[in-house]
């Protein structure tokens, strides 16, 4: 499968003596700005080293950044109308529900409360939708995602354009940054918190942050703290894990959560989207109190579910969006969508599988699971449906086609890495923030708040930056 070649923003490869000079300039400003990270091999809390990051900025067709940007209002809604959907969501997820333990003990914490009665109606989607080109297709955005919980990147990707720009000026090329986008995800994101704790309405209440045992990426969740912590000195926000939630905190009598004496307004989760984070069932009991409580959940249950990727291949299916988007906007919608398929044990699921054994460098194969690194590629696709092709684990998968982004050549900058590094093949995936306020009847607020740029190469399959496997990166917008 061949792919297409954009043009790197500046002819490559630089001057050596240019490029070691500016990559040692730009490690100094990442470090000193926050764009960085703890070392997962030599943790400690008392230092962070530079995030991997792409040194020039990545090209980019300018028509289909603002496609995305203008699209993601209407991903807001669509995703927060089926989280309200509960017939559609309980039809979407049974199959996979009787495989995948960790969706199925999401979903019955989402029963458990729905029987009680949902003591908060408000929910807050802090989400991030992503993107691939896809070459075949003219280079149009493709989603690869749409991710509802701890969204990553907003704050830290907020400070790479003027990272870009510095780095484009110390290479004599200021005139470009006319092309780099502003990025005001940090304050976008922060401020759909500060909007949910106006209206939880009480004054001495409190923002929680749910967090890891440890936090590598700690800058990317610290710049929250401190930009909320600026405009809105009066909001204290407490940092806790799924098990000191367990040990600390308790429901009174109006349903409050309540944390050293203080109710809490809102629940921001960084953690809580793996088994691996739920070690016990302290973890699992943590977060059914959360969601019994009046605090406004970022993400309630509901939308953790609605971001599942069975939702996301469910809603590729004939008539399905249209369940919740009309008109133009479904149209507009169903572009972006690439081919998904399900798994199940009928006659669909089976042309499915039978498709990927065929060609499986067609496809990936995506189990239920956030936070990077548990896709299938290739021909290991193959190997894991004909060990799968009689078990009823395969309905915790679903198939999609594989896209073919263009390739741009650059220079990734790692922590301890050789300087000057190689220059190397890379495929940029887009992500775009949006924050949605609301009830089942009612959206309070909807907005497109800023975006992201994760870069890898090209021969990697998973990109996560938190997993190591990505760098961070900004679009360089092309007129095409």
């Amino acid at each position: 499968m061949s792919q297409a070649r954009l043009a790197s923003c500046l002819p490559l490869p630089l001057d050596q003596k240019v490029l070691v000079n500016v990559i040692e300039k730009a490690k100094d400003w990442a470090l000193m700005h926050g764009v960085g990270m703890r070392d997962r091999k030599n943790f400690t809390k008392d230092s962070i080293q530079i995030a991997p990051f792409v040194l020039l900025p990545s090209p980019f067709p300018r028509t289909e950044f603002t496609k995305a940007v203008e699209l993601q209002p209407v991903l807001n809604e669509l995703m927060h109308k089926v989280a309200h959907d509960d017939d559609f969501l309980e039809h979407t997820l049974q199959n996979a529900l009787q495989v995948d333990e960790f969706t199925a003990n999401l979903y019955d914490i989402w029963v458990k409360v729905r029987n009680e009665g949902i003591a908060q109606s408000v929910s807050l989607g802090l989400f991030r939708s992503d993107y691939l080109m896809q070459h075949p297709d003219g280079n149009r955005i493709k989603q690869v995602e749409f991710n509802t919980i701890a969204s990553s990147f907003g704050a830290i990707t907020s400070h790479l354009p003027a990272m870009s720009r510095y780095i484009l000026r110390q290479l004599g090329h200021g005139d470009m940054i006319k092309n780099m986008p502003e990025n005001r995800a940090l304050s976008g994101l922060c401020s759909g918190i500060t909007d949910a704790y106006d209206l939880f309405g009480v004054p001495t209440a409190i923002v929680l942050f749910v967090v890891e045992e440890v936090s590598y990426n700690i800058c990317d969740q610290r710049f929250h703290e401190f930009e909320i912590s600026e405009t809105r000195p009066e909001i204290q926000i407490y940092r806790k894990t799924l098990n000191e939630i367990y040990e600390e905190t308790e429901l009174n009598d109006k349903k409050q959560l309540v944390l050293d004496g203080r109710p809490v307004a809102v629940v921001y989760y960084r953690s809580g989207y793996e088994p691996a984070q739920y070690p016990s069932n302290r973890e699992w009991e943590a977060r059914l109190r959360v969601e019994r409580s009046t605090a406004i959940k970022c993400p309630s249950i509901s939308y953790q579910l609605a971001g599942t990727k069975k939702v996301q291949q469910a809603l590729a299916a004939p008539g399905a969006l249209e369940r919740f988007v009309r008109g133009a906007a479904s149209v507009r919608v169903r572009d972006i969508f690439t081919g998904l398929y399900a798994l199940d044990f009928d006659d669909s699921g089976e042309r499915a599988v039978d498709m990927a054994i065929a060609d499986a460098e067609r496809f990936v194969l995506k189990p239920q699971r956030e936070g990077g690194g548990n896709n299938v590629y290739g021909a290991e696709v193959r190997d894991a449906l004909l060990r799968m092709r009689h078990s009823r684990e395969r309905a915790a998968y679903i198939l999609m086609e594989r896209i073919l982004p263009p390739l741009v050549q650059g220079y990734v900058v790692r922590p301890g890495a050789p300087v000057p590094p190689p220059v190397v093949d890379l495929v940029s995936e887009l992500g775009i923030f949006g924050v949605i306020i609301g009830t089942k009847d009612k959206i309070y607020s909807n907005k497109q708040v800023g975006h992201m740029l994760r870069t890898k190469l090209a021969d990697a399959n998973e990109g996560g930056v938190a997993a190591g496997l990505g760098a961070l990166d900004s679009p360089y917008l092309l007129d095409m």
